[in-house]
């Protein structure tokens, strides 16, 4: 099980900052064609292998499920915090989003044909990513696909950093080592995108989206 206090004190602090972040980022894949990009890579990947459901682990206030909605997903979204779930029911009514951990997911054993996981491990404690990235692979059905984004370390050196999260304690990753523990995990990387950080960007570090099919 993650850590408790990590857990309770990233949840308490975006239960506190909602609202806030709500309206920060309902546009942000406005001026991302990248990010665009790849969701709809991984939904196009996702609907070869059937109709079966995806889910957004740590949605937020739900726009980026309601964007893999829009493109033609059967998706709902989970994320530890009430707030972020309250805002998100109130804005896409005609979605499905719960409350729920990803260290425990209320969710049946390969049932799956996608995982969304955007930014959502960086709060994770290094030692305790091994529980997150175990329940991706229970719930996704064979040959189901994962995409997960987090921000890269400076280096392969540095498995992983922790840097200063406006919300709560957070980590960088090195892609290989994170990928090298998805392969432990049962799920094997397909593909790799990697963003430069750019001018306008308030922290200066990749970011990295890894597709990752599961055998």
């Amino acid at each position: 099980m993650v850590e408790h206090d990590a857990f309770s004190a990233a949840r308490d602090a975006y239960d506190a900052l909602a609202s806030t972040y709500a309206q920060r980022f309902r546009d942000e894949l406005r001026d991302r064609p990248l990010d665009r990009a790849i969701l709809s890579a991984f939904a196009e990947v996702v609907s070869t292998s059937g109709d079966a459901q995806v889910a957004d682990l740590g949605c937020g206030p739900g726009h980026i499920t309601a964007h893999l909605d829009e493109l033609g997903l059967p998706v709902f979204g989970v994320d530890a915090a009430p707030a972020m779930i309250e805002l998100a029911r109130q804005a896409y009514p005609g979605l499905r989003f719960d409350v729920g951990s990803m260290a425990a997911l209320d969710i049946a054993d390969g049932v799956l044909g996608g995982v969304l996981s955007r930014w959502s491990v960086i709060h994770t404690p290094p030692r305790e990513l091994p529980v997150i990235l175990a329940e991706f692979n229970r719930v996704l059905a064979p040959g189901g696909h994962l995409l997960i984004g987090f921000s890269a370390t400076d280096g392969p050196s540095h498995p992983t950093q922790v840097f200063d999260h406006v919300v709560a304690p957070a980590y960088r990753w090195s892609p290989d080592h994170l990928a090298a523990m998805l392969r432990e995990s049962g799920l094997a990387e397909v593909a790799r995108m990697v963003r430069e950080p750019q001018p306008t960007d308030r922290r200066q570090f990749q970011e990295i989206q890894l597709l990752a099919r599961k055998a």
